[in-house]
Order: structure tokens, then C-alpha cells, then sequence
């Protein structure tokens, strides 16, 4: 059995091949829709014909009511997938995290196996910064960067706070990001992470509260604002105008 929710859109996009590529070798294989497979939050089983019987009793048996506009975003997102381009999109989640993850290491940030072969890689911020997971990652929320902690082997900052950061890359390469934003959401990292400082109460440094520099917030926000205006998700829409008339729309 492999649970294959991260990956998914890698071995869609043929990224994962061979050895690395779980359904010819696995009896029952899972996954969420979303994630590298760009579809709706949701999931699905896979598995060879000697368990489709069981795995079938699985729906309506045990699962919830069944909602028919993700029904029909997954099968949206499973015709993206089996198209050539999606491939092209694969292999260019890691093209970028790569070069995010050497960004980083040009950066003097420590990322662990110094670098990646997929869509994600970690940070450790305690080593370099004396920060923990959620400190750091806190800190770069409030600079428009959106992330979440991971623990890292033998955390010392245990599952909750943690020592580490978790980025990856398939929402910045929908966007049409490259190797060259990769770079430069690196040095936004390093900008955030080296200004910010854990908060000391009575001698005791705090775990999650952090002190980081207005200044600092406001020149990482604006060239993360100038990366978004650049790649905009729906550049079809006026936003500006939707939200004026929404406005007006309210005090009317």
C-alpha cells in the first residue's frame, strides 16, 4: 500500500517514472486530488482487480454525502492531467524547487539534504537562526508569504513547534514563476527570517511570540506584492473594479 497524496501530479506528469512511479508495484495506492495534482481538496483509491471489490464498498459505506461540483473538478483536473502540458507543469515544479532550495543554500539558509528531488524542501530555521518553526513561519505570514512548519529528524523543538519550515512550489509555478522569482523569494526568506528574534520573557525565550522590524514587513510585503502583480492567478479579471462595485454594491 502507498499513499502517494504529494506526489500524485509528479508521477501524472511523469516526473516519477520507473521505480519511483508506485502503481505498477503497489496493490492499493491513495492520494488527495489536490496537491501536485492540482484538482479539488479531495481524494481517491486506487487498486488492483483482485481488491476492487472491497475497496468499492468503501462508497457510500463509510464515506460522506457526495458533493458533484468536486465530483466534476476531479474529473477536470484528471483530463489536465493525462494532457502533454501538465508534464511540461511537472517537471517545472521541480525545475523550481530546486532553484528555490539553491536560492536558499546561496542565501546561507540551511536546507536539509541540500536540496531536493521534488516539489518541496525544509528549512532549518533553529540552526541558522535560533528560531522555531512556528516562530519563523508566523514571521513570514506576516510578510504575504504562506507556509506552514515541519518537524525535522530528531526535533528538538518537538511535532508542535518545531525546528523547521516546509516550502514547496507547485502554487508559484501555476502562477508561471521561474528559476528567476525562485531566487527571489530566497533572498525574501532570508530578509524575514535574519531580522526576526524569539521574544524573552523573565530570561525565558519564548517559543512562539517573535519581535520582527515594521520596516521589514513592509519591504518584504511589497516585493512579494510586485511578484504577484507580475503573476497574477485570474489576470482576466479586474479586481480592482470587481471590489469597487462590490463596495458599491454594499452601501447601496
Amino acid at each position: 500500500m502507498v499513499d502517494m497524496a504529494h506526489f500524485a501530479g509528479l508521477v501524472a506528469g511523469k516526473v516519477f517514472t520507473g521505480e519511483y512511479n508506485p502503481i505498477p508495484y503497489a496493490h492499493v495506492v491513495t492520494s488527495t486530488t489536490h496537491k501536485t495534482l492540482r484538482g479539488p481538496r479531495g481524494g481517491l483509491v486506487l487498486c488492483k482487480q483482485e481488491f476492487a471489490e472491497w475497496v468499492d464498498k468503501g462508497c457510500p459505506e463509510i464515506l460522506g454525502g457526495p458533493l458533484p461540483h468536486v465530483m466534476a473538478a476531479k474529473a477536470v483536473a484528471f483530463r489536465e492531467a493525462s494532457r502533454p502540458e501538465f508534464q511540461t507543469y511537472a517537471h517545472k515544479i521541480v525545475e523550481n524547487s530546486q532553484a528555490l532550495a539553491q536560492g536558499c543554500l546561496d542565501e546561507g539558509l540551511h536546507v536539509l539534504t541540500d536540496g531536493t528531488d521534488n516539489h518541496l524542501l525544509l528549512i532549518d530555521v533553529a540552526r541558522t537562526f535560533g528560531l522555531t518553526g512556528r516562530q519563523a513561519e508566523s514571521a513570514l505570514r506576516a510578510s504575504s508569504i504562506t507556509l506552514n512548519r515541519n518537524s525535522l529528524p530528531f526535533d528538538t523543538n518537538g511535532p508542535w513547534y518545531t525546528s523547521g519550515l516546509r516550502v514547496g512550489t507547485p502554487a508559484t509555478t501555476t502562477l508561471g514563476m521561474g528559476v528567476t522569482e525562485m531566487r527571489e523569494i530566497a533572498s525574501v526568506i532570508k530578509l524575514v527570517l535574519s531580522q526576526t528574534t524569539p521574544i524573552v520573557n523573565n530570561g525565558k525565550k519564548s517559543l512562539a511570540k517573535y519581535a520582527l522590524p515594521a520596516n521589514v514587513i513592509d519591504e518584504a510585503q511589497q516585493r512579494v506584492h510586485d511578484l504577484l502583480n507580475r503573476f497574477m492567478l485570474y489576470p482576466e479579471l479586474d479586481l480592482e473594479l470587481m471590489l469597487s462595485s462590490l463596495t458599491t454594491e454594499a452601501h447601496a
